[in-house]
């Protein structure tokens, strides 16, 4: 087999105000991500299963519970910190990107700021140290036009009575909590969605079918079915009707995370083709002495670092308490296009050879389609973008 080890290309981080903890905790994680994430790509990729013990490590770390106060056994940090290591993380393999991505962006942040001191105290310390979470919004009929969803919740007495189906849910096979959308009156429109806190081992709830999928294999994408499942109304998330509140509001802040993982992966493809095009040899030199592949590293490269200044100034946007839901469609929107140009790019400079599921740059390229998907796709950022420039916000 040939070799596919990576002597990290020298890559600075870019010129914005990084505190020398900030450096201390990206060095540390991407540290972590060389030695321990590194070696199992290929396998967790070829097998579609990702590693339990990575995942207890990931706990162990702390980034699970990245910005959960102390209190509750987290580590009190920032947004951005959580940002830092989706995209460390996503250098080496975006499936761990995303682990951590929906975590700490997603889960996480929707307890933190929604939930009650009752459910705070219960749940937020088991996210820091030991329980995965997931998002359930998506369903069959209801991707871009999120608020057609049709799973419902109907009041019985204490308990919420749930019967409907999600599609596409991240992370749900490891999962032991789901924050989980339905609508308690479906002739509302938006103003019937609620949000749910459900337990894996809730009755009438279940995981189906895992996604056999082009890229991000290692992290499950499953269905999630709902037969007569009853839910305390305890763990209503937030107020009962006001779930679309909660959705718009943690995907904003969630998209942030999409564009560091599309960054990191774009960054982890740059760094194989530039190793590469200095020791790959045609016409008695190395390619990268060669003007053409020389102007196609340094085009990738600039439109890398202007994908990570963008994410790192929504985030920085996102901790100082400034709304940032332009520059975070933005953020999105430009870090998927960066990541599916220049892994497709980095294919190439290996030519023959980056076709082949032998050497890392292929993967890279499947990894990159899925960020003009989820979590809001390129059009849907489009007609924020529009939407708030026009409007004079």
């Amino acid at each position: 087999m040939p070799d596919t080890t990576l002597q990290t290309v020298p890559s600075p981080p870019p010129l914005t105000s990084f505190s020398e903890d900030e450096i201390l905790f990206r060095d540390n994680i991407r540290q972590f991500a060389e030695e321990k994430i590194r070696p199992r790509v290929k396998e967790m990729d070829e097998q579609g299963v990702f590693n339990k013990q990575l995942i207890q490590e990931f706990f162990q770390l702390g980034l699970m519970g990245i910005e959960i106060p102390e209190k509750f056994g987290g580590g009190g940090g920032k947004f951005f910190d959580a940002i830092l290591a989706v995209e460390e993380f996503s250098r080496v393999d975006a499936s761990a990107g995303v682990i951590v991505d929906v975590q700490n962006t997603l889960v996480n942040n929707a307890l933190l700021r929604w939930g009650t001191e009752e459910q705070k105290k219960y749940y937020l310390p088991k996210m820091a140290t030991e329980m995965v979470g997931a998002y359930a919004l998506s369903e069959a009929g209801s991707g871009s036009d999120a608020f057609a969803l049709q799973t419902k919740a109907e009041l019985k007495g204490q308990d919420y009575v749930l019967n409907g189906r999600k599609l596409w849910i991240t992370n749900a096979k490891e999962a032991g909590l789901f924050i989980l959308f339905a609508t308690i009156d479906p002739g509302a429109s938006y103003k019937g969605i609620t949000a749910f806190i459900i337990e894996k081992d809730c009755r009438g709830f279940t995981v189906g079918k895992k996604e056999d999928k082009l890229g991000i294999r290692a992290s499950s994408t499953c269905e999630l079915i709902l037969e007569d499942c009853r839910v305390p109304k305890s763990n209503v998330l937030g107020d009962a009707g006001k779930g679309y509140k909660i959705a718009i509001e943690t995907l904003n802040e969630g998209r942030i995370g999409i564009g560091a993982q599309m960054a990191g992966v774009a960054r982890g493809a740059w760094e194989y083709a530039a190793k590469y095009a200095q020791e790959r040899k045609q016409f008695g030199k190395t390619i990268a002495e060669f003007q053409g592949i020389q102007f196609q590293l340094a085009q990738m490269a600039t439109e890398i670092e202007a994908a990570r200044l963008m994410v790192y100034n929504a985030a920085r946007m996102k901790d100082a308490g400034m709304n940032f839901v332009k520059e975070a469609a933005m953020a999105k929107l430009f870090c998927s296009q960066v990541a599916e140009r220049v892994t497709s790019l980095a294919i190439e400079i290996y030519g023959g050879y980056g076709f082949t599921k032998d050497y890392p740059v292929e993967k890279y390229w499947r990894d990159s389609k899925i960020g003009k998907i989820y979590e809001g796709t390129s059009n849907m950022q489009l007609a924020t973008i529009a939407k708030l420039l026009l409007s004079g916000k």
